[in-house]
């Protein structure tokens, strides 16, 4: 094997800390079965295994092998197990009468404080959203991921009332991590090994501790303390703090090495989260979106947030879009590294960097950095340009940077100046931080400047660079990242995904016993999740669609300075709901929507299972293909409009006057009419709840793209309740448009 540098073992221990870290779906090698026996029968635990060990018994010819054969038994959502079979026998388990479906488990991966004052959240403002909810005090935030770094000061329990009596989760012994690591704060920590590979659980901590630093950072997000004077590297110093920091954290750690996590072990958690008696489940691991595992905690009360993916800005990549979870979107914050250079000609321009020094003039050079090896010029000593304008597809800051990085260090340059289009990864920079040297990121506008300059010097071409300024508030933010995934949905577009967009870019968060900088909607889902333990504060009773349609009509479409929002890509372009859903959320707003959309979550919830063939229950009691646009969801997706569709909602007055009159406000997609009948909803006492139709008119009759509009409802006051809309005029079944 060949030796490995000092710069590349040091770039490789820093990933471990600043990696941005992205799902994949793909088919378990193992052979585990997920078993789903509909709804639970009963709760004893013994009854629950003997029960299922006579169903395996049937199969397996013996009592002793059924019981080897269970991997986990599941019975407070639902009744079901996960077992090892062979295929034949899973075939035979499925045609068993009491047996609703039959799968095999899947993996996936992990998808991860300027931010929450972005969002209004101020932690010091005593009429604001925080101390209106006394800081989600009591809150219970179960979160399955990767597991958690207990020493953290995020989740110290000082000044901590005891743990809430409804509480019955466990705090479960393991490698490097006992019962003294809960405490009145991290009250409670599970893990599951069960069902997994043995190559996942090889170099990580076989119990509740966090070996991957993805779980603790997503925790510290949604319900870190106050950890004041926290110092991440290129940054200026100060305090970090999660969303709801007196919320109490249940971690349940199902994903192992490699951020891999295993289905069968992510349903389990679930599975005992329910029973534990969280308040809301905050999952940032992309998948199928575990829709009928999170559906029984949604029928509990218990709202789902998960994380949207990152594998935008390519459209239909949205991931995790069952209609009763909340799937976000990441965007960024109005905060900036602006870095001023001078070239040898005097000409000044700016970058962005984390570099806290200054430096002396220099030497500039230009080598082919397309392969990663720096070829064609020594560079010891010297400043490296990478620029390559007629390769920008394949010179991807995702991948290019980072090994511009790697060799940079790896060659003893002195620094770094890359172009790339517009894309916010400050956070790749830290191995330079580590090293000292500068490393730059500069747009084609200004690496085109470079270029000339480097193209017509007469003399030996030099660099002088300054430290990097911190500024805030001068960026124009929000915009929705460009690794947040698009949708529409591909499996269904009749559901408008992601629902809701929140700082998912360059997050700081816990890591061990530091604070690291991350990105993802793995960071986005937190954000939301924090949001929600502070809505179930002042509205212990709103359900888990309440809050959902509350965060959604009162979402964000226009930045701090008022502009609409953009979405990064290539090009940058106006965001539309397929890019944020109903907009950033607005946790003040979100307090008091005015109206909500409601949904009973067993009927109506109950028609998307059928519709897939699978049922909450033995028998389905709605008809296969029935329309999904009547689902009582705060947006409207019309996937296939030919000629006219009529849409139904409900909303209900949760406004503390009960009596009001809204009026619609219509923004109609192009090419399509728009009718809102009644067009004037009148609120009172008697009378708080109200049925509204839309009618859907195709006026451009060619095949189309999907175009966007909004309905909003306005009370002339304080509440202005908006959803988005999406439309597709369709004319030939066999295609969605021309090109």
């Amino acid at each position: 094997m060949g030796s490995i540098s000092l710069s590349s073992l040091i770039l490789l221990l820093v990933l471990l800390c600043f990696q941005s870290i992205f799902l994949t779906v793909k088919a378990s090698s193992d052979k585990v079965y997920i078993v789903y026996l509909g709804e639970r029968k009963h709760d004893d635990p013994e009854l629950v295994t003997e029960s299922h060990s006579r169903m395996l018994t049937s199969v397996l010819g013996s009592k002793e092998e059924a019981l080897r054969s269970i991997v986990y038994s599941y019975r407070h959502g639902f009744s079901g197990f996960a077992a090892k079979l062979s295929k034949s026998q899973a075939q035979k388990i499925a045609e068993l009468p009491e047996v609703i479906s039959v799968k095999p488990s899947r993996t996936g991966k992990l998808l991860t404080t300027r931010s929450w004052d972005f969002l209004g959240v101020n932690y010091f403002e005593s009429s604001g959203l925080l101390h209106k909810a006394n800081y989600g005090e009591n809150i219970i935030i179960g979160v399955i991921d990767s597991g958690v770094w207990p020493e953290s000061k995020s989740f110290s329990d000082d000044g901590y009332s005891p743990v809430p009596t409804r509480w019955k989760g466990k705090c479960v012994p393991g490698e490097a991590f006992d019962a003294h690591n809960c405490s009145r704060k991290l009250i409670g920590a599970r893990y599951y090994t069960r069902g997994v590979a043995p190559e996942l659980l090889q170099g990580v901590y076989l119990s509740a501790r966090d070996s991957n630093i993805h779980g603790t950072h997503v925790a510290s997000i949604a319900a870190g303390n106050v950890v004041p004077n926290v110092d991440v590297v290129g940054m200026p110093a100060g305090a970090a703090r999660g969303g709801a920091p007196r919320a109490r954290v249940a971690m349940y750690k199902a994903c192992w090495a490699g951020g891999t996590c295993v289905e069968a072990a992510v349903i389990k958690a679930i599975d005992d989260a329910i029973h534990d008696g969280v308040d809301l489940i905050s999952m940032s691991i992309r998948g199928l979106g575990y829709p009928l595992e999170t559906l029984h905690a949604v029928m509990k009360g218990i709202p789902v947030i998960l994380a949207g993916g990152n594998d935008g800005p390519t459209p239909m990549t949205v991931t995790n879009e069952v209609p009763w979870a909340i799937t976000v979107a990441a965007t960024t914050i109005d905060r900036s590294f602006p870095t001023a250079f001078a070239l040898g000609d005097g000409q000044k321009l700016m970058g962005q960097s984390l570099f806290r020094n200054r430096t002396k003039n220099l030497e500039l050079v230009a080598p082919d950095c397309s392969n990663g090896t720096l070829e064609g010029l020594k560079v010891k000593g010297k400043m490296v340009f990478c620029y390559d304008p007629f390769n920008s597809e394949g010179f991807l800051p995702t991948k290019t940077l980072p090994d511009a990085i790697s060799a940079v260090l790896d060659k003893g340059a002195k620094g770094l100046i890359f172009a790339q289009y517009p894309f916010n990864h400050i956070e790749d920079l830290a191995p330079c931080v580590l090293a000292r040297i500068p490393c730059i990121l500069v747009d084609f506008e200004i690496a085109q400047r470079i270029s000339d300059y480097l193209d017509g010097s007469r003399t030996q071409p030099v660099v002088k660079i300054m430290p990097t300024q911190y500024s805030i508030g001068r960026e124009a933010a929000p915009r929705v990242t460009s690794f947040s995934s698009r949708g529409p949905s591909a499996r269904q577009p009749e559901i408008l995904k992601p629902d809701i967009a929140a700082p998912g870019n360059a997050i700081i968060g816990a890591c061990e016993d530091k604070f690291v900088v991350l990105s993802g909607t793995s960071m986005a889902a937190p954000h939301v999740s924090a949001v929600v333990a502070l809505l179930k504060v002042i509205h212990p009773h709103w359900s888990p669609a309440a809050i959902k349609s509350a965060l959604v009509t009162t979402a964000s479409v226009t930045d701090a300075h008022g502009m609409p929002l953009v979405a990064e890509g290539i090009p940058r372009k106006l965001a539309d709901p397929f890019d944020f859903g109903g907009g950033q959320v607005n946790p003040n707003k979100a307090v008091d929507p005015g109206l909500i959309y409601d949904i009973d979550p067993r009927y109506n919830y109950g028609k998307i299972s059928c519709n897939k063939g699978v049922s909450i229950d033995a028998n389905c009691p709605f008809k296969f293909n029935e329309p999904l646009h009547n689902l009582n969801l705060p947006s409207i997706a019309l996937p296939y409009l030919k000629k006219e569709l009529i849409v139904t909602r409900t909303v209900t007055n949760v406004a503390d006057d009960a009596r009001a009159v809204y009026k619609a406000i219509v923004e109609a997609p192009a090419g399509v009419r728009m009718v809102v009948q009644p067009s004037t909803l009148v609120f009172d006492a008697n009378a708080k709840v109200k049925t509204f139709n839309v009618t859907f008119t195709a006026i451009h009759r060619v095949q189309g793209i999907y175009r966007f509009g909004s309905l909003a409802w306005h009370d002339s006051a304080a509440h202005f309740v908006r959803i988005p809309i999406a439309v597709r005029t369709v004319i030939e079944d066999l295609y969605a448009d021309t090109s």
